[in-house]
């Protein structure tokens, strides 16, 4: 799923398994001997044969609706249990869920309250167990759908709605679910393929008001055929091919729609549902607006912007003073700093940031603690808090630090502190404990950030500076957007609009047209965008149409509701009244979105045979409820496979699998080293699930990956550390004995080495140090990258007629080879 190809191991099929109610007493008395036979002869598990899948597509700039249609059909001999199983992208949401067979119809219908599901009769072992036993992590929509006979066929409708990746190039990524693709044939133990036998047809159709100008994909397309004659509206058969023999090649489908006239800003207005009330979520028109600034890269080691806070968990500094000296010495100059080292107490080590000099970084490490004097909770919360109250410098972006030694005990306050507050920052998050993951992941993820789980104290430092590259990148700041609307109209931002937007990144907001205007004879809307690029105003005018055509499948409005109950969520579980889960609910129920607050209920109406219609005709159809969940699987992603494989044991396998379990539990007189689970019945039931905010987090999915490890890495880092620590604040060195030391060089030799030309000392020194730290075979790449960007700025500012003579010396005096390109020459 998602807009990565090999993003996730797991791909949806329909799973099925053998039906043995009628064998059930004899494999009690057997133990678990055909189970485990199965297992280790490596028996394949096949998932029910995809006859057919079709198709739509609707997308609109950077958003798009699928509605699909899939046809399955039990070619096997004997009856099997049925589970359709959906993974779902982290930018996906199903808003409508059907299934048909010949002796039901089955629905997937929102209801308020968790505990409704637990009105389910039956299958609920089935869902307990694949979140159980997967090994893969991620959302899965998974559906208990019954026993299919041999020979029959269910056909499953699934919709949904997904935001589209946008490519730098400004390009719309869509890629088919392997769900609706399955390419590969899928066991549940081993790694074997197979030919399969299905058609596809997949049809998009492609709108813009700037235009449609290419459409490129990774298989064959049929041309393009644009309906209205200045191509903003393309109708697209794209794919319609049988598969009837091998897949066509091995990968995903995936689509890549290029636009007219690309800029830092576009709108696509989704006109309203006629069937709701005015001044609704999905009544009134919304207003898809796309933020893009074009944003030049920025020239490593000069002045730059910014405010920079160091949010440290004071348990952890004794072992982390050398990985925070090269994260201070590689700030730019002309940024702000500051640090808070939290325990109880949530002051700063400056009130408030200060700029980046020598003075102020001499005073900020020697007042940062080298160990802890807490043994209490940290105060995580009370510390952001306070930096929130604190203003930001004018100009200067704020981006924070977090490192979270462990898990603090109020984390859904903390998220909903963040959350509240996402669009004035953006979060950098550093966990050294696999249980503080899930809250690393989501205060990163919220504000745009990025969190990487740190598993030593080696690898520190070069997992930190990693980040602080990406957060130098530059940025369009004090983003703001105005509008201009007939009397009568307004606009509202859900949401709110980002304060700033960082190179490579973009924004896709939902703003909602509420009113009715007063001058009908006004059909069009203006929208500015305006923002600050090193130090110049910039300004976008684009008009919107104020009374849109569309297609009605509101899948503006749909996202725009899922953009909402992402919000509201961290609000809603943090303790801060009723109004929040209300207005969660509310929103969740009117546009068919998924929330914590609402769950599916799978609706299955049974179909009668044609005698029995005539004798009962009258009678209303029988109607039960089955299990049909989002649920959150718990894998890990050390697990590895020859393909994403299709990971969950068949839901038939299961009664057999904890049948055996207490049959064998029984015969051994509870050895406790087998898991206490017994045989579920129908009427077991699901336990109440805590809501939270923070998603499960596999803390491998996001451990950073560097050229230096372990041993290496700590040996880096003691060579070059007191190098370091005699750089100044501008980049440079002065010449002194302890540089002197540190490069193993007299320094009676050093100063009669220096060249003539030379009329600093410190520049002499300074090309010492950056000649040094390219020495034979050193590999300080990762971790003294920035600062000596900044080292060579400084040169390149104050003695470009000697640099290259100074090199030349510099190679001479330390035995060294460095190439001239270093110093930009």
């Amino acid at each position: 799923m998602g807009n990565d190809k090999e993003s996730s191991p797991i791909r949806g099929c329909l799973v099925v398994s053998v039906d043995l109610s009628s064998y059930r007493r004899p494999f009690l008395s057997a133990a678990t001997g055909s189970f485990l036979l199965g297992k280790w002869l490596h028996i394949p598990l096949y998932p029910v044969s995809l006859c057919s899948a079709v198709v739509d597509v609707a997308i609109q700039d950077y958003v798009a609706d699928v509605a699909s249609e899939l046809i399955y059909q039990n070619k096997s001999q004997i009856s099997t249990e049925v589970l359709f199983a959906f993974p779902l992208d982290p930018h996906m949401a199903i808003y409508s869920f059907q299934a048909h067979s010949e002796d039901a119809n089955i629905q997937a219908m929102l209801r308020d309250e968790v505990q409704q599901l637990h009105e389910a009769a039956e299958g609920w072992e089935n869902l307990e167990y694949l979140r159980d036993q997967s090994q893969y992590p991620g959302e899965v929509f998974a559906c208990f759908l019954g026993t299919l006979s041999p020979g029959s066929e269910v056909v499953v409708t699934l919709r949904y709605v997904q935001e589209l990746s946008r490519e730098p190039d400004g390009a719309a990524r869509f890629v088919l679910p392997p769900t609706l693709h399955p390419y590969t044939k899928l066991y549940a133990w081993n790694c074997l393929s197979s030919k399969l036998h299905y058609s596809l047809l997949l049809t998009a159709s492609l709108q813009s008001p700037r235009g449609v100008a290419n459409v490129q994909a990774n298989f064959t397309l049929t041309p393009l055929i644009y309906t209205a004659q200045d191509r903003s509206t393309a109708q697209a058969p794209l794919l319609q091919v049988s598969l009837a023999g091998s897949p066509p090649s091995k990968h995903d489908l995936e689509l890549l729609v290029y636009f007219g006239d690309p800029s830092a800003v576009s709108a696509v207005v989704e006109k309203g549902d006629p069937g709701a009330p005015p001044g609704s979520l999905l009544g009134d028109p919304m207003v898809l607006v796309m933020l893009a600034p074009s944003i030049p890269e920025a020239v490593p080691g000069q002045r730059q912007s910014g405010e920079f806070i160091f949010l440290l968990d004071t348990t952890f500094l004794e072992h982390a003073q050398g990985s925070l000296l090269f994260l201070l010495k590689s700030l730019p100059l002309g940024c702000y700093f500051n640090i808070y080292c939290y325990e109880e107490t949530s002051v700063g080590i400056y009130p408030r940031s200060v700029e980046y000099t020598q003075e102020n970084l001499t005073e900020a490490m020697r007042r940062i603690p080298s160990t802890s004097s807490s043994l209490g909770d940290t105060n995580l919360l009370g510390t952001l808090r306070s930096v929130y109250n604190t203003p930001r410098p004018h100009g200067h972006t704020r981006q924070l630090f977090i490192f979270m030694a462990g898990l603090p005990p109020d984390k859904e306050a903390i998220a909903a502190e963040v959350c509240h507050h996402r669009n004035n920052h953006r979060c950098f998050s550093f966990c050294f404990s696999e249980d503080s993951a899930a809250l690393a992941m989501a205060l990163a993820k919220e504000t745009g950030g990025e969190a990487t789980y740190v598993s030593s104290d080696n690898r520190m430092a070069v997992v930190v500076l990693k980040c602080l590259k990406q957060a130098l990148k530059p940025a369009a700041e004090g983003v703001s957007l105005s509008w201009t609307l007939p009397r009568g109209l307004e606009v509202e931002v859900l949401g709110g609009t980002p304060q700033s937007i960082f190179q490579g990144q973009h924004s896709l907001l939902y703003a909602q047209i509420h009113g009715q205007a007063q001058d009908m004879t006004v059909a069009k809307g203006t929208m500015t965008l305006q923002y600050s690029l090193d130090g110049q105003d910039v300004t976008h005018t684009i008009e919107f149409p104020l009374c849109p055509k569309g297609d009605g499948r509101l899948a503006g409005h749909r996202l725009a509701a899922r953009c909402l109950l992402k919000r509201l969520l961290p609000e809603a579980v943090s303790g801060s009244g009723d109004e929040p889960r209300q207005r969660a609910v509310e929103i969740s129920l009117t546009s068919g979105i998924i929330c914590p607050f609402t769950s599916y209920v799978g609706v299955r109406t049974s179909q009668r045979v044609t005698w029995y219609r005539r004798l009962l005709a009258l009678l209303p159809p029988r109607q039960s409820l089955i299990p049909c969940q989002v649920i959150e699987l718990r894998g890990s992603h050390k697990v590895s496979s020859c393909y994403g494989v299709s990971i969950w044991v068949p839901p038939g396998w299961l009664t057999a699998v904890r049948a055996s379990w207490l049959a064998l539990r029984q015969l051994t007189h509870g050895i406790a080293a087998l898991p206490q689970q017994g045989a579920c019945s129908k009427a077991c039931k699901p336990p109440r699930q805590s809501i939270s905010s923070l998603k499960y987090v596999d803390p491998t999915e996001f451990v950073f990956c560097s050229s230096i490890f372990g041993r290496q890495c700590s040996e880096a880092i003691a060579e070059c550390q007191e190098l370091v620590a005699l750089q100044n604040a501008d980049g440079s060195w002065a010449l002194s004995s302890r540089l002197a030391s540190v490069l193993e060089v007299h320094e009676a030799e050093i100063k009669g080495k220096m060249p003539g030309e030379v009329m600093e000392p410190s520049i002499w020194a300074t090309v010492l140090a950056v000649t040094w730290l390219h020495r034979h075979d050193k590999c300080y790449q990762d971790l003294c990258e920035l600062l000596e960007a900044k080292a060579v700025t400084w040169l390149c500012s104050r003695a470009v007629p000697q640099l290259d003579k100074c090199l030349e010396a510099a190679n001479t005096l330390l035995g060294s080879s460095v190439k001239p390109s270093v110093f930009r020459l």
